[in-house]
């Protein structure tokens, strides 16, 4: 459904994010599970075109279809590459790795594939994180793995992670089309009925 699929817990800024970066205009608001289907947003960089895909936040339990989990997954599956947003703010009370790793879990128990397909971390609301020792715990946890950090609200940090994707698609191969048999229509007996006219 599209090259990049946007993945994270229910309110990271998903949506915000897809609204600022494509002409997509996403419902937002500041509650959980405000998107329950695919909302996608096309961005040209480099004159090249790509899809995002805003995918519905998956929770704990999704590869076992929590929170129609299975569907949400089954989208993700039909992207290229796996932008994993994750809200280092703290106003909900979460903690951002134990969130990453949560899905980062949900991903491998629903395939194995999925689970090593190209990804790139994103830290958001970093506006929120206002002395930054969130996102400094965050990247100390992840070592070895480059966090790409953005506020979609405020637009800081997006050209960097449009960079980022634009450039890890272009290594990427097409997403092949989802096989299926082949079938036809069976076509109609034409002697099976017949029309007549009465008074």
């Amino acid at each position: 459904i599209a090259d990049v699929g946007l993945v994270g817990f229910p309110n990271v800024g998903k949506s915000t994010f897809l609204s600022r970066v494509t002409n997509a205009k996403p419902k937002i608001a500041n509650y959980h599970f405000t998107t329950l289907s695919p909302n996608l947003g096309a961005i040209t960089i480099h004159d090249k075109n790509f899809v995002l895909a805003d995918i519905p936040g998956l929770i704990e339990g999704a590869a076992e279809g929590a929170g129609l989990g299975h569907d949400f997954l089954r989208h993700v599956e039909r992207t290229r590459l796996i932008v994993h947003v994750v809200d280092v703010s703290g106003i909900e009370g979460r903690d951002p790795y134990e969130d990453y790793v949560a899905i980062r879990k949900e991903l491998k128990d629903f395939s194995e594939e999925l689970y090593l397909r190209p990804e790139i971390i994103v830290a958001n609301k970093t506006d929120s994180d206002f002395e930054g020792e969130n996102l400094k715990a965050f990247k100390e946890k992840l070592k070895g793995k480059t966090v790409i950090a953005i506020s979609a609200l405020t637009k800081s940090g997006l050209k960097e992670l449009t960079e980022a994707m634009y450039a890890e698609l272009i290594k990427l191969d097409e997403l092949k089309p989802i096989e299926h048999e082949e079938f036809e229509y069976l076509r109609g007996d034409g002697d099976d009925f017949e029309v007549s006219r009465d008074d």
